[in-house]
């Protein structure tokens, strides 16, 4: 039995699309943020150390040969032959289109580059950056625009200083359908002050108005954040992996199996985690989930639709604290 049985991952949606195994490369391709330049803000979300999100973010290096190592790495792992590039560090539509088009362009001119995944904020997305997506999708290209939305409530956004609105949210989501752009929406759960509720609500929302994709993310406490100083002072304890477990499969039950997930956690480097330290094992986490929604006899996807050659190779199961 694997993860696949039970979600849509979107591993086993583009293995069934493509016929094979497509792989993300990340790419730092050296934008900012306007929550960290003094456009909105200085300094970012109280939980943001992008070095967190994005293993590219310490050396900025050519987009063909970022490409290039992460072709490497991928291909000995899994031995993928297609990949998309996913512009990932920062806000990654937060420049004019002309320079976006030509960073953009860099990554798909590879031949076993089959598209491109840009992940931004939702005030970030202009028309005309909703059009050049547009363009590259009407010529056959792969293409997802990942929304950081993280939580449906406002007070939520502005107590992790994260500078923009469920509004703003609302606004790019419908102006990215009605161009047929295909949206990843990415929900942190365990921010501060918020409840498993919230989470469902949050989600609830973001189902109502339309989305192609889900990321969940275990909110964690990294060195160098504002959230690393609340945590440090008492003000911040964060979720339980049991915790976490039950609101990710929460989440999934109320989720139409349409919809793919790309993520359902996610890690940072034990150099700058501070808690929990559960966040450092991402196949414990995944194992857990899996065993907890075949506990709950969930099965959206059917057998028939698992192609065969998608084996995750998943750690025995773990007990949970």
């Amino acid at each position: 039995m694997t993860l696949a049985y039970h979600v849509n991952t979107f591993g086993q949606d583009l293995l069934r699309r493509y016929g094979e195994r497509v792989h993300k490369i990340a790419i730092n391709a050296a934008f900012t943020c306007p929550n960290r330049d003094g456009t909105k803000g200085r300094g970012g979300c109280s939980f943001c150390n992008n070095t967190s999100f994005s293993p590219n973010s310490q050396t900025i290096v050519p987009i063909s040969e970022q490409i290039e190592a992460g072709r490497k790495v991928i291909r000995k792992r899994t031995r993928a032959r297609k990949y998309l590039a996913y512009f990932q560090a920062y806000t990654n539509t937060y420049s004019d289109v002309t320079t976006l088009k030509y960073l953009y362009d860099q990554a798909l001119s590879e031949p076993d580059i089959v598209g491109i995944s840009v992940g931004t904020r939702p005030d970030c997305v202009p028309n005309a950056v909703l059009k050049l997506l547009a363009q590259y999708q009407d010529q056959g290209q792969e293409v997802w625009l990942e929304l950081g939305l993280q939580s449906a409530f406002d007070t939520t956004l502005t107590r992790v200083k994260r500078g923009h609105s469920f509004w703003e949210y609302q606004d790019a989501v419908h102006r990215a359908q009605a161009m047929g752009i295909k949206l990843c929406t990415h929900l942190i759960v365990g921010l501060p002050d918020e409840s498993l509720w919230h989470a469902r609500e949050s989600m609830r929302r973001v189902l109502e108005l339309g989305t192609n994709g889900i990321k969940l993310h275990p909110l964690h406490v990294v060195k160098k954040t504002l959230l690393a100083n609340y945590w440090r002072d008492g003000n911040y304890t964060p979720l339980t992996l049991r915790e976490y477990v039950t609101a990710a499969a929460d989440l999934i039950q109320m989720t139409p199996a349409d919809i793919v997930f790309h993520r359902l956690t996610g890690t940072a480097a034990p150099t700058i985690l501070l808690a929990p330290i559960w966040c450092s094992k991402k196949w414990a986490v995944l194992n857990a989930i899996e065993q907890e929604l075949k506990r709950r006899h969930h099965y959206p996807v059917t057998n028939q639709e698992i192609t065969q050659s998608w084996n995750l190779s998943v750690p025995p199961a773990t007990s949970l604290p």
